[in-house]
């Protein structure tokens, strides 16, 4: 095997070229997630809070892929650091056959059990007919997001950033155009509603998976996929999971968060469940770059530590936390000056302002907290330890976040629940700090190089 950019390229120059794109292509992603729930609160406020209630739903599919994917991608970096082609092709195949499996799971999800979990969430009839309509599209049909993210990571794990980030823009672009044609049945196409929305989404889905596939297979000559004699390797798998399962956890918490904040400020009103849910799709527009910045990341990291590099490991982490902190900062200021203006994009009603308007500058205290706490449990999960990320963020949103939030709701008030959020991301930040002293000393510290770098 010919020496891969990873173990070459000079640092900066390398997290950089590979991060920007997927950075570009994140934005674009955060920016059809916005624009999506623009053209829903144009239906009416209760179609936004439907989709605020899905949301929860979506992110446990996103946590269930891109959990599978970080343990592949890890895995799959370190095989061809240590120049292991055979490893890296069974690890590509396995994670293609669990992406497969994670669909039909969230297919028969969608059937059985989105009709039920929005009658658990919610009293108003309109609101739970609309969000069932929704999730089930999105569910029977996810199929689209596991080739997506499945097929993208194999391109990043070998330094092809670029190609993913085609495949990515292809969807987004995909998702942008048909929002309003499907919604509100624009040249000659009936207008579905909520539906739109969600078929909108699945479209740019299938797109860009089929695109991933297409390209993966015509300009990724690193990793060979052949199903002639394919079967499951569990030992594979399990090293898969090894990483990806605390992973998978990890943001699926996000989900079990996000519903248990639901039901706290669903006793307020539904507005402030609506302000949540604009405060996600907004947020994605400044952490994605960052998780844009964490798929350059995570594959050098795991490639040096394979070839047994630690001064590159080291030069990786302290400029992704440099890049990471910085965009961060720059969402809180945009946050902290234009807040009325980002919630007038969803059509925001008066009570929306005055819940919403103290809500994001409350929350968006933490964003510089957040940066660096997501690239050191990235720097985890590269080297094969995803358990601290999980310890980290089990702690973060399940043993202070909503319990901080619960007791703010009673003792305060609506307003003081959003300071749950600072308080969270400074326990994230003590957290990290000393498991990456821990991680540094017993695994990066005694690395020897493997050949010339």
């Amino acid at each position: 095997m010919a020496e891969n950019k990873m173990g070459t390229m000079p640092v900066n120059r390398l997290l950089i070229g590979m991060s920007l794109p997927m950075m570009i292509s994140m934005l674009v992603q955060a920016l059809y997630n916005i624009v999506d729930s623009i053209f829903v609160a144009r239906i009416s406020e209760n179609a936004l809070t439907a989709v605020s209630l899905a949301f929860p739903i979506q992110s446990l599919i996103i946590a269930v892929s891109a959990g599978t994917c970080v343990g592949m991608n890890a895995l799959l970096s370190r095989s061809l650091g240590e120049k292991n082609q055979a490893a890296a092709n069974s690890t590509a195949e396995n994670g293609i056959f669990l992406a497969v499996c994670g669909a039909v799971v969230f297919a028969l999800i969608g059937l059985f059990g989105a009709k039920a979990y929005f009658h658990s969430q919610t009293p108003t009839q309109e609101v739970a007919q609309m969000g069932t309509t929704y999730l089930r599209i999105c569910l029977i049909l996810s199929i689209g997001i596991f080739a997506e993210m499945c097929f993208e990571r194999i391109m990043q794990a070998t330094g092809r950033t670029l190609l993913s980030m085609i495949t990515q823009l292809s969807g987004a672009v995909t998702n942008i155009i048909l929002d309003p044609i499907m919604i509100f049945g624009l040249f000659g196409f009936p207008k579905l509603g909520i539906a739109g929305a969600a078929y909108a989404t699945v479209c740019g889905q299938f797109v860009a998976g089929i695109m991933a596939i297409f390209i993966n297979h015509r300009k990724n000559p690193d990793v060979q996929i052949s199903w002639k004699d394919f079967h499951p390797d569990l030992h594979t798998i399990r090293t898969i999971y090894a990483v990806g399962v605390p992973s998978i956890i990890m943001q699926a918490i996000v989900s079990v968060m996000t519903f248990f904040m639901n039901r706290i400020l669903i006793t307020f009103s539904e507005t402030a469940v609506s302000v949540l849910g604009v405060y996600f799709k907004l947020q994605s527009f400044i952490f994605m770059p960052v998780f844009g910045l964490n798929n350059g990341f995570i594959p050098i990291v795991a490639y040096n530590y394979g070839a047994g590099n630690k001064k590159r490991i080291m030069q990786t982490y302290r400029a992704g936390v440099v890049i990471a902190v910085i965009i961060m900062f720059a969402g809180l200021l945009i946050f902290q000056l234009k807040t009325a203006d980002l919630l007038l994009l969803f059509n925001a009603s008066d009570q929306m302002l005055e819940i919403g308007v103290p809500a994001l500058r409350t929350i968006s205290l933490s964003f510089t907290f957040a940066g660096y706490a997501i690239i050191t449990g990235s720097m985890f999960q590269a080297l094969g330890n995803g358990v601290y990320s999980l310890m980290v963020s089990v702690a973060r949103q399940l043993f202070c976040l909503v319990p901080v939030a619960w007791i703010l709701a009673r003792v305060a008030g609506l307003h003081a629940v959003w300071y749950s959020f600072a308080v969270a991301e400074i326990v994230s930040v003590i957290m990290t700090t000393i498991l990456m002293l821990r991680i540094y000393r017993t695994k990066i510290s005694e690395l020897k190089m493997r050949g010339k770098h």
